[in-house]
């Protein structure tokens, strides 16, 4: 009976052992694979918090996209192989720097498009509030102020 604590002792001792193996193979990564993994998440966006790359974002999301990454690389899948996949699985949005064509437009133009839109109402604005320096005396408003600088005399 006193063989039991012990055969628990020994157990529990080789399963700590064996994590400790694991936790040292997971420090030492692949050091190719892992500037092939920060160069593709450096172009996908973090669906999560959108304004992130995978590469930068800490969200959970982020993470399972860069072991799936981390997976496919492993299986020797190329850079463009990647990329389309998950383009298919989450749509052009997922990539930083999205391809030009007809879904896209707005998204490339929209900038160029609101740059001129306020170039032209701030032009606008401008002459609208023009006021000519010299009027001549003959005018409604010029006699005024003729009138007024000949009571101040």
């Amino acid at each position: 009976m006193n063989a039991a604590p012990g055969f628990l002792a020994v157990a529990l001792l080789c399963a700590a052992l064996g994590a400790w193996g694991q936790a040292s193979e997971v420090a030492r990564p692949d050091p190719v694979v892992e500037k092939r993994l920060k160069g593709l998440a450096e172009e996908l966006r973090c669906l999560v918090c959108q304004n992130q790359t995978i590469a930068d974002s800490n969200a959970p999301l982020a993470q399972d996209l860069r072991r799936e990454i981390r997976t496919q690389i492993s299986q020797g899948r190329t850079d463009s192989d990647i990329r389309a996949y998950m383009v298919q699985r989450y749509g052009d949005f997922v990539l930083y720097r999205p391809p030009f064509n007809a879904a896209t437009a707005l998204l490339w133009g929209g900038p160029a498009v609101l740059l001129v839109a306020g170039m032209v109402v701030l032009v606008l604005t401008v002459r609208r509030r023009k006021v000519p320096v010299d009027r001549p005396a003959g005018t409604k408003g010029g006699r005024k102020i003729q009138a007024l600088l000949e009571d101040d005399a």
